[in-house]
């Protein structure tokens, strides 16, 4: 590696550290002012009222990305410009509203201006700065404050470290709204239904299921031989095995079950099946969304899911080998 390129490696590993350290120190400094705001901001979104932000320079496009979290999160937000507001935008300002304005130095013209008027609408102020001496902090209702012992810019002038601690914190803002309001994957897959990410979530079990000759479906009196013939006939590492009366699930048997006991006996291939397989395994229903079945493989660490109906009869089949093709993992 050459001198140049070693040099690179060690600012960049540099810049990184410095950023993470405003982060270490914000977390840290977290008090109730936090819980403050939090409380403020869960208040205004029960009422109905929506969230503003607010800020110039880098800190605008700070406060486009909070505002769209929040959005994203069931939080009716938006972004105002400080220089439109002057000029009409501040119609979509109400009583009620809750606005958090944005500026590392709490000292930016435009948001102390911004914030005088916001008064008169009778909004709740949140100021996010760095400086807590600040006439943006000191005037706000509220504040959010994030630490920076020094930013990454080796000029000590463009904003680096400011901008991640900002960003972080208001993130962890929304994140703890998010949680407190018993906000759901199927909420979020209800407000994100366009892309990978909004087709993912909004898969149900139904469509991601193996069905038809990939089902290996059995009665439980069968031998263990059958049931080893009929997983390798679908291709599958487990068959479900029902009663011979309802054909309700009674259990399952995997290959792990097969190479527990294959050695167990002589006889082991011609044993009834049921002696031998897992009672009362785990399933997923056929409605349910298929994160749910992803959730069902995280906690219990097993391959392959029965799908049931109803009725307690097995449908289908999902194979964790199977989501990464629909991109659930």
């Amino acid at each position: 590696m050459t001198h140049d390129a070693q040099s690179a490696l060690v600012r960049g590993r540099e810049c990184i550290r410095i950023e993470m350290e405003a982060l270490q120190a914000t977390a840290e400094a977290l008090d109730a002012s936090f819980v403050a705001v939090v409380q403020a901001v869960e208040t205004a979104a029960q009422a109905g009222r929506k969230l503003i932000f607010s800020g110039v320079g880098k800190s605008a496009h700070i406060a486009q990305k909070l505002a769209g979290t929040f959005n994203s999160t069931g939080v009716i937000s938006c972004f105002l410009d400080a220089t439109q507001a002057l000029h009409g935008d501040l119609g979509l300002c109400a009583p009620g509203d809750l606005a958090v304005l944005l500026s590392n130095s709490g000292q930016s013209a435009e948001m102390l201006r911004l914030l005088a008027m916001l008064k008169r609408f009778e909004l709740t102020i949140v100021a996010l700065t760095s400086n807590p001496d600040s006439e943006l902090a000191k005037d706000a209702d509220l504040r959010l404050l994030y630490r920076v012992p020094r930013e990454a810019c080796p000029l000590r002038l463009a904003p680096t470290a400011s901008t991640t601690a900002a960003l972080a914190l208001g993130d962890a803002l929304a994140m703890v709204l998010l949680e407190r309001r018993g906000f759901t994957r199927e909420d979020f897959a209800r407000l994100h239904p366009s892309g990978n990410l909004g087709t993912a979530l909004l898969l149900k079990v139904r469509d991601i299921m193996r069905t038809g000759d990939r089902l290996p479906v059995m009665p439980d009196q069968r031998t263990i031989q059958d049931a080893i013939l009929g997983m390798t006939k679908a291709k599958a590492g487990c068959i479900a095995l029902v009663d011979t009366a309802a054909g309700k699930l009674t259990g399952i048997l995997t290959d792990g079950d097969f190479r527990r006991h294959v050695l167990s006996s002589p006889d082991f291939l011609s044993q009834p099946v049921d002696r031998f397989m897992t009672r009362t395994p785990k399933t997923v229903h056929i409605e349910a969304l298929a994160v749910e079945a992803l959730r069902i493989f995280d906690r219990y660490k097993i391959d392959d899911l029965i799908v049931v109906d109803d009725t307690g009869r097995p449908v289908g089949l999902v194979d964790v080998q199977d989501l990464p093709k629909m991109k659930l993992l």
